[in-house]
């Protein structure tokens, strides 16, 4: 469903910064801070050099579902600080009714640039993609996963709202060989929708 992004009126400006389509020519900006190893630990597919990281990046057409997320620098020009992940995907329903569950939710999923970490840019970028799947993209739910280690990313899935929902003990395979610790969360629609009905009365 990756032209599910298609729905929304891109560029979308937040208070502080940017988010658009990623493209093919981004590949480059995001392995600027994929290759870190504080980030490079936790994301999917890891890569040893740009060269395989654009193989990656070209075979997963991680554009056709991804989110730019840009800030402007002091000299007025967008700088690339992070991306969103948002794969639209079926929800589960019995065979009858299968097909009613078609395209109703999401997985989201992020990486940032660290250099810009602790100043709530990543809270602010993907609390504008939860607005998007609840809006335009018209889903019921949203889940995200991470490993338990990950504190950084849970904690921002928490910040926004999201519920816990599961823990899984040694439920993922880590590059580093090890078996670790999974939490998985989600949001509902109607969740969202009181959540952010809550924050504006409190403005």
């Amino acid at each position: 469903m990756s032209d599910s992004l298609d729905k929304v009126s891109w560029p979308i400006r937040t208070p502080r910064l940017v988010l658009r389509r990623l493209e093919a020519g981004d590949a480059q900006a995001t392995w600027e801070y994929r290759k870190l190893p504080e980030v490079q630990r936790w994301i999917t597919s890891g890569a040893a050099n740009f060269e395989e990281y654009l193989g990656q990046f070209m075979a997963a057409k991680r554009y056709a579902y991804d989110v730019a997320v840009e800030l402007t620098d002091a000299n007025g020009q967008p700088r690339l600080i992070g991306t969103v992940m948002v794969k639209v995907q079926d929800g589960w329903g019995q065979s009858e009714i299968a097909a009613t569950a078609r395209g109703v939710e999401a997985e989201i999923g992020w990486s940032f640039n660290p250099v810009d970490g602790g100043q709530g840019y990543a809270s602010e970028a993907v609390s504008c993609v939860l607005d998007l799947c609840f809006g335009p993209l018209g889903l019921r739910r949203v889940v995200a996963e991470c490993f338990a280690d990950n504190e950084p990313s849970w904690r921002l899935m928490e910040r926004i709202g999201m519920r816990r929902e599961g823990y899984g003990v040694q439920s993922g395979l880590h590059r580093e060989g090890q078996w670790l610790d999974s939490m998985s969360y989600a949001i509902l629609a109607d969740e969202w929708l009181a959540r952010s009905e809550r924050d504006q009365t409190l403005l």
